[in-house]
């Protein structure tokens, strides 16, 4: 989600109005396996942000941009229910999520520039509770979007209202920026190297950029690859959600095949269109070859300088949709 974006999110406003009867149909591009689709029956008011699956309790989590809180339900929809009630532990809006161990890491940013506060929070994903909480309080709008996790437990978060990535220094114990190059400005996903080598920034700007961890150094060119939002590293690639292609036909979900280093980019390919030209997937996660997405955020009816629906008549009950890659 970029909130220096809303010009694109009215554009797509106004795609969705002219293309209510047209929807394109769930389909594989280059002979991929088939996806299927599950109700979620959550608020329809929940406009989810970030995703996260819990593949040994088959369980999925969704924040939320308006309620200030995390669902779950299991992977067939069943049992849906609140995993984080609202604003407890001084969450706030949600955006990136993912599951490393028995830990979901939960990204949240107050949307209103004025008094911004962003927050981390490290919580049981058996019993909720608080494992850990990381705040950041600034007189500049900071925007925590994305979040990797090394192998090792080591954080990476974007700020897609800056050129900077964020870390926890495990020393002091709080949040600190790792990495800053306006190279990298607003950048939203975020994915590592299996093998803990390189970070891949989405930038709104500059495209997929890459970055040698060790030497803090950038080892590839800006490029086309925009538009993107959640990003993952799998096998040698990265998947990425575009959604914010000013041609909806560009919009899908893609892999980004890398060289032999995992420092180039050497080709890209469409896996998948969206149901509709309009709908606005955010994040995924990625669980061995499964890809776990909300089919249509319904971002472009929220007021973002508000954080309220604009027309509550038009909500959906959301969708996941279970892809093989």
């Amino acid at each position: 989600m970029k909130t220096y974006a809303l010009c694109s999110l009215l554009e797509r406003s106004k795609i969705r109005a002219y293309h209510t009867a047209l929807f394109f149909a769930l389909s594989v591009c280059s002979g991929h396996s088939q996806s299927s689709s599950v109700e979620l029956k959550f608020e329809k008011n929940l406009i989810p942000e970030g995703i996260a699956v819990d593949a040994k309790s088959e369980k999925v989590y969704l924040n939320s941009l308006t309620l200030n809180k995390i669902v779950c339900s299991n992977l067939d929809g069943g049992n849906p229910e609140d995993f984080l009630k609202e604003n407890v532990y001084d969450y706030l809006s949600g955006f990136g999520m993912t599951i490393k161990g028995n830990t979901l890491f939960a990204l949240g940013n107050s949307l209103p520039k004025e008094n911004n506060a962003s927050i981390l929070l490290l919580l049981d994903i058996t019993s909720g509770d608080l494992i850990e909480s990381y705040k950041l309080n600034n007189s500049e709008f900071i925007y925590l979007n994305d979040i990797a996790i090394s192998s090792l437990g080591d954080v990476y978060i974007t700020d897609s209202e800056s050129n900077n990535i964020y870390t926890v220094n495990n020393s002091t114990d709080d949040l600190e920026v790792f990495f800053s190059s306006d190279e990298i400005k607003h950048s939203n996903g975020i994915a590592i190297s299996k093998d803990d080598k390189h970070l891949y920034f989405a930038s709104y700007t500059n495209g997929i950029r890459i970055l040698d961890i060790a030497t803090k150094k950038l080892v590839n060119q800006p490029n086309d690859h925009k538009g993107i939002d959640g990003m993952k590293f799998y096998k040698n690639s990265l998947i990425g959600m575009v959604n914010a292609r000013r041609d909806a036909s560009e919009n899908g979900v893609y892999r980004f095949y890398l060289n032999e280093e995992l420092s180039e980019i050497v080709r890209k390919e469409k896996l998948m269109d969206f149901r509709r030209s309009s709908d606005i997937p955010t994040t995924f996660d990625l669980i061995e070859d499964t890809m776990y997405f909300v089919a249509d955020s319904q971002m472009d009816i929220l007021d973002q300088q508000t954080n309220t629906i604009i027309d509550a008549s038009k909500l959906e009950n959301y969708r996941l949709i279970v892809q093989k890659l």
